[in-house]
């Protein structure tokens, strides 16, 4: 099982869409293992973004994620970070996908309404960022069974 992060971006939170984000998670069958809604400070974006300092774009997006409360999860299933960032869609609204979160929610190419990290290597740093230790939990769900074929011994 692999955790990811998941940030609602400050446009989501503002429009009224974590609701209809989280459902889209839970509907999937991933597991929300840690929630909470907060204000990132400039210093946090920067250690966030630290890999984009010297684009273009970095301060109109620190600008941009510390402009408003954000709802920052830790997401787990089977293969959670590409299923995760399957559902987000493409970078730009205007070029995502129906059916996907940016896609069917979003047109900007600036305000994408979610984050998701790239890989097990980012999420494990971005989890430490944003959770500290003991807000990520390991829980059973009752409908886990009903959720992965686990018959092989492994989930499918």
């Amino acid at each position: 099982m692999e955790t990811t992060l998941i940030i609602l971006k400050p446009d989501a939170v503002q429009r009224g869409l974590m609701g209809r984000i989280i459902s889209r998670f839970e509907e999937k069958g991933l597991q929300i293992v840690g929630c909470k809604l907060m204000q990132i400070t400039q210093e946090l974006a920067a250690q966030h973004y630290k890999d984009h300092v010297n684009k273009p774009f970095y301060a109109g997006l620190v600008r941009f994620m510390t402009s408003s409360p954000v709802l920052v999860m830790a997401i787990r299933g089977n293969g959670a970070i590409a299923i995760c960032r399957g559902m987000m869609g493409a970078t730009f609204g205007s070029k995502a996908a129906a059916g996907t979160i940016r896609g069917d929610f979003g047109v900007s190419n600036s305000f994408n309404l979610i984050h998701g990290s790239d890989g097990p290597d980012a999420a494990t740093r971005e989890l430490g960022l944003f959770f500290k230790s003991g807000e990520v939990l390991d829980f059973q769900r009752a409908s886990e069974a009903w959720i992965y074929d686990m018959s092989g011994g492994k989930a499918e």
